[in-house]
């Protein structure tokens, strides 16, 4: 949706990722033009659009970041282009604190200087850390247990403090469980090194993987495994396009959380996985992974109420299904 009948122009930084090249992907199909930023890290050239103008670059090359921004002048930028995997950032924090912080202040330093004032942010329920009861509103305690979630809440408070000092406006997204892929096959979920359960699972039903693992059984939740909640890649996308078409229309800042309410034990996860695959695939136990919390389940009413946003691919069936497709027909794992 046009906002004013107007197409907005957005620069997508990080959109060759996962949730990146999703939420390019609905920018395009809501009316919206759009340019994607991208190192190409982590990120794939195929997984952007080619209604999209993709430009390779990093963020931390602030001289660089400056110059695309006065060619693109954008109303907004999305901002995907963070490393996000906990136990690396447990055993690597330098590497996280680089590109996640001062990435990200190089970015808005960038968006600053070139006029650019309104900011989507891909957060993570990682800045809760171990909440004492659920569902999470976004009023809960911050208390990240990782480095990636002290990262990412690092940001939300530069973010704030840009807001006060500078005039800008942002929304802040904060994920819980992104899974699945693109109902029609098209895109999804292909990083290297995979560490998501979804996929990994699914490796493992297609023979590329020994087997499924399980992390931890010995949690304080009713069959031992962690339990989040998880939200379909497409529902995720539809966020970022209503809270940049808010951000369009004057609204102020906001902080979201983006979750299905509803939380999901490993067990449960791999259990489903049989079912929707037919593969009774061997599962292995190994110990708790650093950071990892018991429980993570969101309540999203805020967002439901205030800017309409409805997951409607986001049953776990569903999210397996759509992502199965996906990876079957990934030739080579």
């Amino acid at each position: 949706m046009r906002v004013g009948g107007v197409a907005l122009h957005i620069l997508v930084v990080g959109g060759a990722g996962y949730v990146g090249s999703h939420a390019v992907k609905a920018l395009l199909e809501a009316g919206h033009t759009v340019a994607v930023l991208d190192n190409l890290s982590k990120g794939h050239r195929w997984a952007v659009p080619a209604a999209a103008r993709f430009v390779e670059g990093d963020i931390q090359d602030g001289a660089f970041v400056k110059k695309l921004l006065r060619a693109e002048a954008p109303a907004a930028v999305m901002h995907f282009a963070a490393d996000s995997l906990v136990g690396e950032s447990m055993a690597e924090p330098a590497r996280y604190y680089r590109n996640n912080i001062a990435g990200t202040l190089s970015l808005l330093v960038a968006m600053r200087e070139t006029g650019v004032a309104q900011f989507v942010f891909s957060s993570t329920a990682a800045v809760y850390g171990e909440p004492a009861q659920w569902p999470i509103t976004e009023d809960f305690p911050l208390g990240p247990t990782n480095v990636y979630g002290r990262t990412k809440l690092a940001v939300e408070w530069m973010l704030a403090d840009f807001a006060a000092a500078y005039g800008l406006r942002y929304v802040s997204l904060r994920y819980f469980n992104a899974a699945g892929a693109q109902p029609d096959g098209s895109i999804g979920e292909d990083h290297n090194p995979e560490t998501h359960l979804i996929p990994l699972i699914l490796a493992a039903a297609l023979g590329r993987r020994d087997c499924a693992q399980i992390f931890g059984t010995d949690y304080p939740t009713p069959d031992g495994t962690c339990i989040r909640d998880y939200v379909h890649v497409t529902d995720l996308a539809t966020a970022h396009v209503l809270a940049v078409e808010h951000l369009g229309r004057g609204g102020g800042s906001k902080v979201y959380n983006l979750g299905s309410e509803t939380g999901f034990s490993v067990r449960q996860v791999i259990e489903r996985a049989k079912d929707v695959t037919g593969v009774d695939f061997p599962v292995r136990e190994a110990p708790r992974r650093p950071g990892d919390p018991a429980v993570l389940v969101a309540s999203s009413a805020r967002i439901r109420n205030e800017l309409g946003w409805r997951p409607v691919l986001s049953d776990l069936a569903t999210i397996i299904s759509t992502a199965w497709k996906w990876h079957k027909s990934r030739q080579g794992g």
